[in-house]
């Protein structure tokens, strides 16, 4: 779902946009929602005079109603009067209400709001925040451009994959899986989101043999692998272990993004050397109800200002319930500059996941447009009938092809491995 903010000169406030369902009026439920999260409560207060509320109290910028349903789409104590109305609802708060503040303006824009019995649905759309979030957040430290410095990668996506098994692997078997990798000319690897620091495969342990290989390969091509070390955790042994990753002279961390939330992380943008991998587990239960939570357009914003440079969009043909229109549009979301120069943009690496493989390439080209991004592959790698490098080559291929404006069928032609994973995979 795409919508656009008015256009207005006044760039000073924090602005949000929704999709609201209501059984109410539309204008008095945002109302009721701009008071809520802002000087308002049930009932007026002496406090509460025309000169606060002026000041301090959220403003309804537009109501635009674009449809309705026969009933409420949420549960509630009782039962809906009558069909809902679904609106755009644009509200804006003053900056001072809370300061630059990420957990805060969290708590404002996706706060005590969804509970409203005013609301039989609601989702937040997008946010804009103004100038300030910029000159006091750091944003992404490496990004696009120094993920690629860091990985060798000039030109094309990077071709990555996930260790598999999630968990169960010594760090010796993981190393081991790490160095066919490294020789089929992987660009990327990463853990799990499930391997953290458990006792079959402790973190330091797992960091020292992996690094092991991927230094010596580096010594033996010059060409260092990145990967992604998973240091979910507290925030003590989230800062101990990117100290250890460091130490061993690996170049890339993860974070499970929602397990450890925003103050974390940006804690620990603040003390990395590393580039932050930011992974998205739990994002089902914020979004998969269309009337309920974060559209991606909205919530990935709060990860960038926290400094997070690599972002999970999911793919094309996935394997889970979101359709491929919503990876492209959190793919074009991550490349599109946040500020206006000169400030930082604050763009991130997206990053393709879940089920892909080589056929995908040619329309996430043609609907993307660009070849900045994390091209994650796990069977469509390691499944390939003739092994790791040439999965390997069958996606690197397909993307070069892709960029090329080559079809498919054209490109299967001049590559023995895209032909031997189209006829293995199936489309």
């Amino acid at each position: 779902m795409s919508f656009t903010f008015a256009e207005i000169e006044d760039r000073t406030r924090i602005r949000a946009l929704y999709l609201l369902e209501t059984d109410k009026d539309p204008e008095r439920a945002a109302a009721v929602l701009a008071g809520e999260q802002s000087t308002g409560t049930f009932i007026k207060l002496p406090y509460e005079t025309a000169e606060l509320t002026a000041r301090c109290g959220a403003v309804v910028e537009r109501v635009e109603i674009i449809g309705g349903a026969a009933a409420g789409s949420l549960p509630i104590h009782g039962e809906y009067k009558g069909p809902v109305k679904r609106a755009i609802v644009e509200i804006s708060w003053s900056l001072d209400n809370f300061g630059v503040c990420l957990p805060n303006l969290m708590s404002t824009v996706a706060g005590n709001l969804y509970e409203l019995r005013e609301v039989s649905g609601l989702r937040l759309l997008d946010i804009q925040v103004p100038d300030a979030y910029a000159e006091h957040y750091p944003g992404p430290q490496f990004g696009i451009a120094g993920t690629r410095e860091l990985a060798g990668v000039e030109r094309g996506p990077l071709v990555g994959t996930i260790i598999k098994p999630s968990v169960g692997l010594s760090p010796t078997q993981t190393a081991d899986i790490v160095r066919s990798l490294c020789e089929g000319g992987i660009d990327f690897i990463k853990d799990d989101e499930l391997q953290a620091n458990g006792p079959h495969c402790p973190f330091e342990d797992r960091v020292a043999e992996v690094m092991r290989v991927i230094n010596m390969h580096a010594d033996r091509t010059g060409k260092k692998v990145m990967y992604a070390f998973n240091v979910t955790g507290t925030l003590d042994d989230m800062l101990l272990q990117h100290d250890m990753v460091v130490k061993h002279g690996g170049s890339c961390i993860m974070v499970s993004l929602n397990s450890t939330g925003l103050v974390a992380v940006e804690h620990l943008r603040r003390n990395s050397a590393l580039p932050i991998h930011g992974h998205r587990n739990g994002w089902g239960y914020l979004s998969r109800h269309p009337l309920l939570g974060f559209e991606y357009t909205a919530w990935h914003k709060f990860w960038r200002l926290a400094g997070v440079d690599h972002m999970h969009v999911n793919g094309l043909r996935n394997k889970f319930s979101e359709p491929g229109e919503s990876s492209i549009i959190s793919a074009k979301a991550c490349l599109t500059p946040m500020f206006e120069s000169p400030l930082q943009g604050f763009e991130a690496m997206p990053v393709f996941s879940s089920g892909q493989w080589a056929e995908q390439a040619f329309e996430t080209w043609d609907r993307l447009q660009s070849t900045d991004l994390i091209y994650a592959c796990g069977g469509g790698i390691a499944a390939h009938p003739g092994g790791i490098r040439a999965g390997i080559e069958s996606i690197r291929y397909a993307w070069r092809a892709a960029a090329e404006g080559k079809s498919m069928q054209a490109a299967m032609a001049d590559s023995p491995e895209l032909k031997a994973a189209v006829e293995h995979f199936g489309t």
